[in-house]
């Protein structure tokens, strides 16, 4: 069974570690790191776990997943780099830091690879999208997508479209959260009570991607069968285009890997 050391068990880490634990891994195979000990022992019993130090955790593991804040970084690659294994891959989740960034930081040859998880990898339902660092081979790629997967779904990119990941996928979730929340004030606007809208609105935004996801459709093919010629579907359609509701979604996701990629530098 492969050893796995997590450094940091923040709520993303943490939903990886759970996933990784419901697939089959070892729970005494598996180290986090935990400086607070309250949170060590909410692991300890939540998970069952080995909760140690950064040192501890990462000596002789076979995968270091780096979950930390981004600011973090450079004092715990600081901290752990004489104790990682030279055959060890390193999976970061931290949000902007380069695959360069690590290698530079860690024994030359250890494996990088970067990951961009979502949310929903909370419900077993995420999207992670990863890249190779510059010494990984196709195996540990596929390991690390097969230990990801856990979570969801994994894509492969090349890191230059970790901006883009980050746009559609990382930052997606809030983009659908955010059309819920007018859906359901329009309910509202429109006479129902909020709970009712509620149930509505989320329902339907579950069933229309479960049917997205199933069907192979395109999504512009299933709008177009609910939205017949004079009906209450084009009505919606043309106050969403009047509004500018397309450009809008589409300049956010835009503007949001430009941001990406300034934290990035």
């Amino acid at each position: 069974m492969t050893t796995i050391a997590f450094l940091g068990a923040g709520v993303m880490g943490e939903t990886i570690l759970a996933a990784i634990l419901r697939a089959g891994q070892a729970s005494g195979d598996v180290r986090v790191a935990e400086k607070s000990p309250e949170r060590a022992e909410s692991l300890r019993a939540a998970h069952g776990v080995v909760v140690t130090d950064a040192r501890s955790a990462v000596q002789d593991a076979e995968v270091v997943v780096v979950a930390v804040k981004p600011q973090d970084v450079p004092a715990v690659l600081a901290d752990v780099a004489d104790v990682v294994s030279p055959a060890a891959t390193v999976v970061s989740i931290a949000a902007g830091v380069t695959t360069a960034t690590f290698e530079a930081a860690l024994p030359a040859g250890v494996a990088v690879v970067r990951a961009m998880p979502n949310t929903p990898a909370l419900v077993g339902q995420g999207m992670f999208g990863i890249s190779a660092g510059s010494t990984c081979t196709r195996e540990q790629v596929e390991a690390v997508a097969t230990l990801l997967g856990a979570g969801g779904e994994v894509v492969v990119v090349e890191e230059s479209l970790q901006d883009a990941v980050t746009a559609v996928s990382g930052s997606g979730p809030a983009y659908v959260f955010y059309l819920v929340e007018q859906m359901i004030a329009g309910g509202v606007e429109a006479g129902l009570d909020e709970a009712t809208a509620r149930v509505l609105a989320t329902r339907t935004l579950v069933g229309a991607a479960t049917l997205l996801e199933r069907s192979g459709d395109e999504p512009a093919e299933l709008r177009r069968r609910v939205t017949s010629p004079g009906g209450t579907t084009a009505a919606a359609i043309a106050a969403f285009d009047d509004a500018g509701v397309a450009d809008g979604l589409r300049a956010g996701v835009v503007a949001a890997a430009r941001r990406s990629a300034e934290l990035s530098g």
